[in-house]
């Protein structure tokens, strides 16, 4: 894909593209009544999709609004089944293959070969050489206020169109962001918002790394880690990252953004790390632990068998594999079979 995308959006819109953002889109969700209609049809749809791309007479769909209370409460706002292919085909021939290659190696959110336990561990093997080479040293934690809500479409949209010269390409975007008739906020339920969101804060990614000649700095989405020598070098820095943010991409950082020595360490992707241990943070344990009794009073009334009890825990032991958790491992998954 080259660095500037031109007159492609023709090109990749095809039957078989189509057919392919959907296999991935249903994967691992096949039991769905929506997408076990479609599937019913897929053809067909497939067929109907392609032809009101083709004339760019296809209109997004609206939402379904639901909560989710883990991590922290959060609106998401689902789209339907159909619209998903489309974010689909989206990413993965056009927006992934442009703008993913501009992204540092430190940015980790989203990204194959990345996610979270990479961003630990980097930043941990990171934190040990500054204790190498400066002994003491300072954290710079910055945190995004309201991240999702707050991005400004226009702003994006700018972003974008010094990579995107297609016309075309533009309008699907445009369709899609301007579903719902307001000029920030990305929809947390999209497929579509985890990319546009990295495109976004890539842009202080540069800044911090090419402008301020930042070495130590780790992202994982909206929430980021600097490593300095000293104090007042992270003061510095904190200033003239609040006046880019705020100048160029209207965001502002929220009261967790903070300072202080590496003596403390550093909560990160919900881990406590410092140049020697990697934690799971309080909460995260008691999250875990309230699963596991529930899990365990599910097998014992004979609703669950060990075996898919585990299944449930993938995600968790996923989790905690790369921490320091021995000892909360025997505790928590020991299970006489039943």
């Amino acid at each position: 894909m080259p660095k500037t995308l031109r007159n492609k959006y023709y090109k990749y819109l095809t039957y078989e593209k189509l057919m392919e953002a959907h296999i991935k889109s249903r994967k691992g969700k096949g039991y769905r009544k929506e997408i076990i209609n479609f599937n019913l049809k897929q053809e067909e749809y497939i067929m109907y999709l392609l032809d009101k791309l083709k004339k760019k007479t296809y209109k997004h769909g609206g939402y379904q609004v639901f909560y989710i209370k883990e991590p922290k409460v959060r609106k998401i706002e689902k789209s339907r089944y159909i619209d998903r292919v489309v974010h689909t085909w989206l990413v993965d021939n056009f927006l992934e293959p442009t703008f993913v290659p501009q992204f540092l190696n430190t940015s980790y959110a989203c990204l194959k070969k990345r996610g979270m336990h990479k961003a630990c561990l980097d930043l941990q093997k990171a934190m040990k050489h500054c204790k190498r080479i400066w002994d003491k040293y300072y954290v710079l934690k910055m945190d995004v206020s309201k991240y999702f809500d707050n991005i400004n479409k226009e702003v994006l949209l700018n972003i974008l169109k010094k990579k995107i010269k297609d016309e075309d390409l533009m309008w699907l975007i445009k369709e899609i962001l301007y579903t719902q008739k307001r000029e920030k906020g990305l929809e947390i339920g999209n497929y579509t918002s985890q990319i546009f969101a990295n495109i976004y804060l890539n842009e202080v990614d540069i800044y911090i790394k090419h402008s301020l000649k930042v070495k130590y700095y780790f992202r994982y989405m909206d929430d980021s880690v600097i490593l300095v020598k000293t104090k007042e070098e992270a003061k510095t820095l904190l200033e003239k990252i609040k006046i880019f943010l705020k100048e160029n991409l209207k965001l502002e950082l929220n009261k967790k953004t903070q300072i202080f020595k590496n003596k403390q360490g550093v909560n990160f992707c919900g881990y406590k790390i410092n140049e020697y241990r990697l934690k799971i943070r309080d909460n995260g344990k008691r999250k875990l632990k309230k699963k596991i009794k529930y899990l365990k009073e599910e097998i014992k009334r004979g609703n669950l068998t060990s075996k898919e009890a585990k299944k449930y825990l993938t995600g968790h032991m996923g989790y905690i594999k790369i921490a320091n958790t021995y000892n909360l491992e025997q505790k928590l998954f020991y299970t006489e079979e039943t």
